[in-house]
């Protein structure tokens, strides 16, 4: 008796009415016992959420996506060709309700109007890469409008309704992986991506997940891909007073940076400069520059210590870099402070490369000034990583415009000035000498190599930056800024046309500064009689005007500095 109800499942499955099997069964050609909700076949495969039957009373999940792929598909004709819209009644629905197309359940299809399964895309005039830049303009030409990923619209029920399913999530994080440390990002891409099919307690936030979807498609451009970033941007947007309701402070802060270099790279300087301060002053806020003293005012309960640790660490430098780097662009002070007050001193150590702190390698505690000392000339141990030399790099270059601000040609020089320019002066000859030399940099790993290349460039520019005011009337100051233009010139031509796209945005804004100081000394020679060679400058310009064409197809921030020196030399 004990074996009966083994035998009455298998009589089942053999004596099942054909037609009555289960999709999943029917198309493996395998015995169905007709089992509802699920059959034995898809519960062993763990499939059971996948058990369909197609039974001529209803649509199937299957069928309610080809309809939904169809109506899309239509729509997307239409787009292409307005003649081809045929007048019909639409019913209006709240943009703003998230529920129109969250599809928490298969039935919500049934119920939903048609132009619900478009709300969570942009449209065509909403993919702009800029207020002043359409994308479609410095590609050329348009691309056609391809529909989306249907995935995209369909949010899993174990996640929160502003985060994607697993499996688009994974797919946007592959995306996204090799460009994480262009976009300043320092982490272990493989553990957040093994995360995402976690239950959504012990998940990262929406807030910063959803930035780094924006990215994915950003980088995707002009792919059909691209056409989602209003939608991640929006939903990251939205999520973020939760982040900071629930005290997800760094995921906040990331996700702050994210986007906040996401409207820098598209041009949308004020949204960037907003986003960027708001990170920059939540950081400075919590103390995160400084030893872990302040810990208890952060959420660590989901966080082993070294894992906490290290993400505080690296988010702190994050927010670092994108400060000091984008102030000097915005042309605005700082917000996070360092100062010789210790209570307003930076003491963080500098940061490591992820697979040292896999290695339980991290130390948050320490008393002693980090970035002042390096801009003293000291040299740390544990200062050498790649992300280590991206953040000396970013202060050098803020304490270089610094210092500068208030400079002006034919200004007279004091004593006091020259002393501070030498000192700068060393560091960054100190800088350098960590760095690979430039006629290396095609025998190291790429990702190595693109970091390499932005930490010289940033260099190189600060050097413009100690001596453009006296370069027309000082033939030293002259001679260093032309050199930092030849250097810079150097390393373009190791940048191959594919790897433009994996460079951080700010060599943009640099490669424009050097631009100006080459076109300042094509300007002088133009101006001598006898007329001097203007031969190397003008080679000069051609290859950093290629650079910089290239560089803008991926982020329209740097086309209007292009145009500017187009029209020069033109």
């Amino acid at each position: 008796m004990a074996n009966k109800p083994t035998t009455d499942k298998v009589a089942a499955a053999a004596t099942l009415q054909r037609g009555k099997a289960c999709l999943r069964c029917r198309k493996r050609k395998m015995k169905c016992d007709g089992s509802k909700p699920a059959c034995q076949q898809c519960v062993r495969a763990k499939k059971g959420d996948g058990c369909e039957y197609d039974d001529g009373k209803g649509k199937t999940r299957t069928q309610l996506l080809k309809e939904t792929i169809a109506k899309l598909e239509s729509r997307v004709r239409q787009l292409e060709d307005p003649s081809n819209i045929i007048p019909t009644s639409v019913m209006l629905f709240d943009p703003h309700d998230l529920t129109v197309y969250s599809g928490s359940s298969p039935d919500s299809f049934e119920d939903s109007p048609d132009s619900s399964y478009l709300s969570a895309f942009p449209t065509a005039s909403e993919s702009s890469a800029s207020p002043s830049t359409p994308w479609s303009q410095l590609q050329g030409a348009a691309s056609p409008l391809a529909p989306p990923s249907m995935q995209d619209i369909f949010f899993d029920e174990r996640h929160s309704p502003f985060q994607a399913s697993t499996d688009v999530s994974v797919m946007l994080l592959d995306i996204f992986a090799p460009h994480a440390r262009q976009c300043g990002l320092e982490m272990d891409m493989e553990v957040l991506r093994q995360s995402v099919a976690l239950p959504i307690t012990e998940q990262r936030h929406s807030t910063f997940l959803n930035a780094i979807y924006l990215w994915a498609c950003f980088i995707s451009r002009p792919e059909a891909l691209s056409q989602n970033e209003s939608h991640y941007l929006r939903l990251s947007l939205e999520a973020m007073p939760d982040a900071l309701h629930k005290g997800k402070y760094i995921d906040a802060i990331r996700a702050s940076c994210l986007v906040s270099l996401y409207f820098l790279s598209t041009g949308r300087f004020p949204e960037g400069a907003y986003h960027a301060s708001a990170a920059a002053a939540l950081a400075d806020q919590l103390g995160l520059g400084k030893q872990a003293e302040n810990l208890e005012m952060l959420d660590i309960k989901s966080f082993k210590t070294d894992a906490y640790e290290a993400d505080r660490l690296l988010a702190f430098w994050q927010v670092y870099n994108l400060d000091r780097c984008w102030s000097v662009v915005l042309e605005k002070e700082p917000v996070i402070v360092d100062s010789a007050n210790p209570r307003k001193m930076i003491t963080v150590p500098w940061p490591q490369e992820i697979a040292e702190y896999k290695m339980g390698h991290v130390n948050s505690v320490s008393q002693s000034p980090t970035i002042q000392a390096f801009l003293a000339g000291s040299i740390s141990a544990d200062g050498f990583s790649t992300a280590a030399l991206r953040v000396k790099a970013s202060a050098l270059l803020s304490q270089v415009d610094r210092l500068t601000a208030d400079w002006y040609p034919g200004m007279k020089i004091s004593a006091q000035m020259v002393e501070d320019v030498n000192k700068l002066e060393h560091a960054i000859a100190l800088f350098r000498s960590t760095l690979m030399p430039i006629d290396q940099l095609d025998k190291i790993l790429s990702e190595e190599k693109h970091s390499s290349i932005v930490a010289h460039t940033i260099a190189q520019t600060a050097i413009i930056f100690l001596h453009r005011s006296f370069a027309a009337e000082n033939p030293v100051s002259a001679e260093k800024c032309a050199q930092a233009s030849r250097l810079c010139v150097a390393m373009i031509k190791h940048i191959g046309e594919k790897e433009f796209s994996f460079l951080d945005p700010i060599v943009g804004p640099c490669w424009s500064w050097v631009t100006d100081c080459a076109v300042s000394r094509l300007d002088a020679l133009e101006r001598t009689w006898p007329l001097s060679g203007t031969s190397e400058v003008i080679g000069e310009l051609a290859s950093l005007m290629y650079a910089m064409n290239q560089l803008s197809i991926h982020f329209p921030l740097v086309a209007p500095a292009l145009s500017r020196v187009q029209d020069r030399l033109a």
